[in-house]
C-alpha cells in the first residue's frame, strides 16, 4: 500500500518485543513476509481487497515507515475485521488436504528423549485418560509459556508452564 523495507518491519518488531525477540527468526519472519502472504493467499485466505484489487492492508500499533521517521506503515494484511477466523479456516483446510493428523485435548506428560534429541512426546488422552507414545522426527513446543504462574493473569488457565518445565528438566536451552 506504500514503499516499505523489511529492514524497517524487522526495527518495529525488534523495537516492540523491547529488543527481547529472537532476532534472527525476526529478521526471518520479514525477509518472507510478503511471500508467506501470496502463499496464504493461493491456499485459499480471502484477503480483503482495494478498490484496485491489492490486498488490503491497514495500520497496525508499532509499524512504522523509515524506522520511525516516515509515519505510521499499513503492512498487516487483513480479512475485513476476521483474519484470525480466516487464517485458521485456510490452514485447516489445507490439512485436510494433506492428511494431516491432530491430537486434540492430549496433555502432555513428558518429551520422548534418544541421545539428547527429543523424538515425540507422552501423552494422555483427556478424553478417556489413555496414555500414547507418540514418536515425531522433530517436535515443536509451544505450550504459551507460564502465565498462571503470576496470581493476577488473564491467560488460559492451561498456561501453566508445563513446555518450559519439560524442556528444562531434560537440560534443554529454554526461550520464553
Amino acid at each position: 500500500m506504500h514503499e516499505d523495507d523489511w529492514r524497517w518491519h524487522f526495527y518495529d518488531t525488534v523495537k516492540g518485543s523491547d529488543w527481547l525477540g529472537d532476532q534472527d527468526a525476526i529478521s526471518y519472519m520479514c525477509k518472507h513476509a510478503a511471500e508467506s502472504v501470496l502463499e496464504l493467499e493461493a491456499a485459499g485466505m480471502p484477503f480483503s481487497r482495494t478498490p484496485e484489487g491489492k490486498i488490503y492492508q491497514r495500520a497496525f500499533g508499532g509499524q512504522s515507515i523509515n524506522f520511525g521517521k516516515g509515519g505510521q506503515a499499513r503492512r498487516t494484511n487483513a480479512v475485513a475485521d476476521r483474519t484470525g477466523h480466516s487464517l485458521l479456516h485456510t490452514l485447516f483446510g489445507q490439512s485436510l488436504a494433506h492428511d494431516c493428523n491432530f491430537f486434540i485435548e492430549y496433555f502432555i506428560l513428558d518429551l520422548i528423549m534418544v541421545d539428547g534429541e527429543c523424538r515425540g512426546v507422552i501423552a494422555m488422552s483427556m478424553a478417556d485418560g489413555t496414555i500414547h507414545r507418540i514418536r515425531a522426527k522433530h517436535t515443536l513446543i509451544a505450550t504459551g509459556g507460564g502465565g498462571r504462574a503470576y496470581f493476577s493473569c488473564t491467560a488460559a488457565h492451561t498456561v501453566t508452564g508445563d513446555g518450559n518445565a519439560w524442556i528444562s528438566r531434560q537440560g534443554l536451552p529454554n526461550m520464553d
